[in-house]
Parts: C-alpha cells; structure tokens; sequence
C-alpha cells in the first residue's frame, strides 16, 4: 500500500497521461437510499487537474466504470478557490475543499482510487450536495455582525487595536465550509429544526463570536452573543477534541477562540450573577 506521503514525494512528468479511479457515494433526494458508483478519468499530469474538473468530467460523461449509462453526479461549488466553502466534502475520509485536492499530488499513480461523499453532519440534497442552513442558522443565532442603524455617512469609524486586528483578520478569513463541522464529534446532524437552538452551535460560530466582540462596533452585541453562548449548546459543549483546527482549510486557531470565548463567557456570566441581571 502506498501512503499519501510517500505519493506526495512521486515526480510527474508534465503531460503524463493516466487513469484514476473515482468511487462516487451517489443518492437521488432527501430520504432516498445512497448506492456506490464507479467512474474512471483520464487525467494529464502538469495540468492542474482537481477534483471538481474531474466531476465535469464525468457530468460529460456520464457513464459508470462498468459501462452503465448514468445521471450527472450532482456538488456544489462556486469560486474553485477555496474562498466561497461550497464545495466541501468528504475525500478518502477526509473532509476538505474539492475545488484545491489536485490529482497530481493527491492520485500521482496510474490506477489511484479516490472516495468521495457528501459531508454526514447535514442533510443530502442529492449526491455530494449537502444543505448546510444549519450553519447559517446558527451565525444569524449568535448574530455575527457589526450593527450599522441606516446607511446614512455616520462619519469615520472607531480606530481598532493593532494586536484586535491580527487576531480577527486570521478569524475572518473563515467562509463557513463547515470542515470544522464535519471533523466534530459534539456536533451531530439534527433533521429536527427545533432541535438547532439547543445543540451544539460549533467552532467557526465560536469564532466568529471573538472576530464581532473585538469589533469596535460589533462589540455592542457582545452580551449578547455571550448570552448565547452560555445557554444549552454553547461553548461549554466544546469537548475540546481539537479535530476542528487540524481540518480547518484556513488554518484559523479555533480552539484558542473557543478558549477566549469560554473564558469571556464566565467572566460576562459572573458579572451579571453580582449585578444581579
């Protein structure tokens, strides 16, 4: 067995034509059975072949490896550069972005298999598609925003701290792909929607707690936010398996945000305990 180490050391030559195998989890609608589907892709080494160029490929194409005609394989993306997080799925078991999982260091060797299937903690639209309102959901929960009342020119900002601002650019970079989600143990997929509000709300919403509250403008709804996080499926639901940063695209530092956030979450709950609020 070849390791992806020992595959990421192979050397291609440009031009270098092969055949990689694709097993695809496949699954018609919400509700429906999933089944297996096998496709091979010929592929041409120095091209920058990924993983999504390969699936329109096969949307060209669309017939099994065994020679049976089939649907298109349905995903979802939309920048392929690893800015807009749609494109995430589940690749050889693990979860990353399709659209940057190039073939040429991923399945350098003629032959190579590649799994691929939809993320597990969302509902299946169809195929690789996954619907991750839930995510979403819990941003507008948390209230990740700066509040501005109007559009009118309220004249210049408030001035940011230097060391704020480090450590926010990094946390804005996130794009909601859900990896962090997905690589999550406390994190489980709820069909029921009244369920969303008490279960676990996840690490990039976590994050995007710190990102507002050390927002000059944004950290009007700092109470708030913190008041969410302090009720059922909050941070202190946080098992702290730190499977979040290791999948993390970004390379955010989730559980130190998560760390800030539990800290200002007690902080922010024993002063309202003395205040009596």
């Amino acid at each position: 067995m070849v390791t992806q180490a020992a595959k990421n050391e192979v050397h291609l030559e440009p031009g270098l034509k092969r055949t990689i195998r694709f097993r695809i989890k496949r699954c018609d609608g919400p509700g429906k059975p999933a089944r297996w589907e096998n496709f091979d892709v010929p592929v041409v080494s120095g091209e920058g072949v990924n993983v999504i160029s390969c699936l329109q490929w096969i949307a060209e194409h669309p017939k099994t490896a065994e020679g049976a005609d089939t649907t298109p394989v349905v995903w979802d993306s939309g920048c392929l550069e690893e800015v807009c997080g749609a494109c995430t799925m589940v690749i050889n078991g693990s979860v990353r972005q399709s659209c940057s999982c190039q073939l040429d260091n991923y399945a350098p060797l003629d032959g190579d298999t590649i799994t691929l299937e939809p993320m597990s903690k969302f509902p299946v639209v169809r195929d690789l598609w996954v619907d991750r309102s839930r995510l979403f959901h819990n941003l507008k929960r948390l209230k990740a925003w700066a509040p501005i009342d109007g559009l009118h020119d309220l004249g210049a900002g408030p001035k940011e701290h230097t060391d704020d601002q480090h450590v926010r650019y990094k946390i804005s970079e996130c794009m909601s792909c859900g990896c962090c989600l997905e690589a999550c143990p406390q994190f489980h997929q709820e069909e029921n929607e009244e369920n969303w509000d008490s279960s676990f709300i996840g690490a990039n919403t976590i994050a995007q707690a710190r990102l507002f509250n050390l927002h000059e403008t944004g950290k009007q709804l700092a109470g708030d936010r913190l008041d969410t996080l302090a009720a059922a499926g909050g941070v202190s639901d946080c098992g702290n398996a730190q499977n979040c940063v290791k999948v993390c695209p970004k390379e955010i530092p989730l559980t130190e945000a998560i760390a800030a956030i539990g800290r200002a979450t007690t902080i922010h709950r024993v002063r309202k305990f003395f205040r009596g609020k």
